[in-house]
């Protein structure tokens, strides 16, 4: 074989190589750029669903701030109702003592005016000297 034709055979085998080389490299560019898309796009997609998330967190706080404001409110107003029942209950005992002391001061008078005229709970006895007639002891 002639020198020539080996040199052209290299130098052939080595164009071959070379675009091939040129080939694969151009094929991982456009690879790692397609590759650069879909994590840009995935990205992209990321962000809307954070952006969607984001609100639906806000709109969940708002609600539970609602309702913890709603229950403060109710609780408040159950404290106030209680407050006033056991001030009207409060005072409905104060009169309750206030009738009391009264009853057992008339009794005192009574017992006072007319020995042995109530027995031992403090019922009078009615002895028929008055108008109705009957005597109960």
């Amino acid at each position: 074989m002639d020198t020539w034709l080996i040199v052209l055979i290299v130098v052939v085998a080595l164009a071959l190589l070379a675009v091939l080389a040129l080939a694969l490299a151009k094929r991982n560019r456009v690879a790692g750029a397609r590759r650069r898309e879909q994590q840009r796009q995935q990205a992209r997609e990321h962000l809307e669903e954070a952006r969607l998330r984001g609100a639906q967190a806000e709109k969940e706080q708002a609600l539970a701030e609602e309702q913890a404001a709603r229950a403060r409110r109710e609780r408040a107003e159950v404290e106030e109702r209680t407050r006033l029942a056991e001030q009207e209950a409060r005072e409905r005992a104060a009169h309750a003592q206030e009738h009391a002391t009264a009853a057992e001061k008339l009794r005192a008078e009574a017992e006072r005016l007319a020995p042995g005229l109530a027995d031992q709970n403090g019922r009078a006895h009615v002895t028929g000297e008055g108008p109705g007639g009957a005597t109960r002891r």
